[in-house]
């Protein structure tokens, strides 16, 4: 008698075999670091200079990835170009999960209409893996100023137009574009007097050699509580606990005013052709740090908040922040190149 044909469908436990083999030998197909362990460091870029917000959240996120990894990861400061230089050098790099950015609304979301010469794009050649914070921005004005709120700083500049001159740290920075935001909004005219760096700038408005500037708040709110500037208005869509009797801008109301929001988000990118598995892993990692206590304690120094979010939401976010921004850029002027 002829011996039974084997059968064309695998026994459960060989179907076991099989499917765990496939996962083995996918799982080997990705970097080292999306697998949970294996050596080889992992770097963190971050394009601006060391010591500032940046520098701090990325060298907080490599302590703790490095600690759940049980691996390195180092953090590299590439700064120029208003952060395009570190930027390019992580679009251009392998995407195999080694090399990843410190993203901010500057680099990610404005540069783009800024520099209308790059030739890269951040939100089409990184892909979003998690963002983790926001951070305000605070409007300031000399403690000798007779502004004592948003409405009577309007009515000043309505009363002298381009007469009221607004500090940034420099040319296409958050605050720059704050400024432009707050003014074509308030129906008024401001002059932009760009320094370099936000410690300058802060400076003379205190020296009253300038009328306001919308500050990160960690520097500025250390002169307001010194008593050299009064804090008319925070940026974010409620008040601050940093600040708890100043009103928002929104609060102001001064017609054109009402939805007034402007805060930098800070989150990871990495090269848009990573895989997927890993970016996922990485994202998942990412959150578990930033919801450290240790972490969350960093973020309020450096006065920024909590902003966590998956790859989709940091999306979603860099999308709304680049229509936003774009158009300021756009009507505003604003060029770097």
């Amino acid at each position: 008698m002829r011996s039974a044909r084997p059968s064309a469908v695998a026994s459960p436990h060989r179907r076991g075999l099989l499917l765990g083999g496939l996962a083995a030998a996918a799982g080997s197909a990705l970097p080292a670091w999306a697998q949970g362990g294996g050596a080889g460091a992992v770097r963190i870029v971050v394009p601006f200079a060391p010591g500032g917000g940046n520098d701090v959240f990325a060298r907080q996120l490599a302590k703790g990835l490095g600690e759940l990894r049980r691996q390195p990861v180092v953090v590299e400061n590439r700064p120029g170009a208003g952060g395009n230089l570190g930027t390019e050098l992580v679009v251009r790099a392998a995407a195999d999960g080694a090399t990843l950015l410190l993203g901010h609304t500057g680099t990610v979301s404005i540069n783009p209409a800024l520099y209308p010469r790059l030739k890269f794009d951040a939100r089409q050649d990184l892909a979003p893996v998690a963002m983790f914070a926001s951070s305000p921005l605070v409007l300031v004005v000399p403690a000798s100023s007779p502004a004592k709120s948003v409405a009577d700083l309007v009515a000043m500049a309505r009363r002298d137009p381009g007469r009221l001159d607004y500090a940034s740290s420099g040319a296409g920075t958050g605050g720059h574009l704050t400024g432009e935001m707050f003014a074509q909004q308030a129906g008024v005219k401001l002059s932009h007097i760009p320094y370099k760096g936000t410690a300058p700038a802060l400076a003379d408005l205190a020296g009253a050699q300038v009328q306001l500037m919308f500050s990160v708040l960690p520097p500025a709110l250390a002169l307001v509580q010194g008593g050299r500037l009064r804090a008319l208005a925070v940026t974010t869509p409620e008040r601050l606990a940093a600040l708890p009797d100043v009103p928002t801008v929104a609060e102001s109301g001064v017609p054109g005013l009402a939805g007034f929001e402007s805060t930098l988000t800070y989150g990871i990118l990495a090269p848009r052709a990573t895989p997927d598995a890993a970016l996922r892993t990485l994202s998942a990692q990412i959150l578990r740090v930033a919801a450290a206590p240790e972490f969350q304690s960093r973020l309020g120094v450096e006065g920024a908040v909590p902003l966590p979010g998956d790859a989709a939401a940091y999306a979603a976010r860099i999308r709304r922040e680049s229509a936003q921004w774009g158009a300021i850029v756009t009507s505003s002027g604003a060029t770097a190149d």
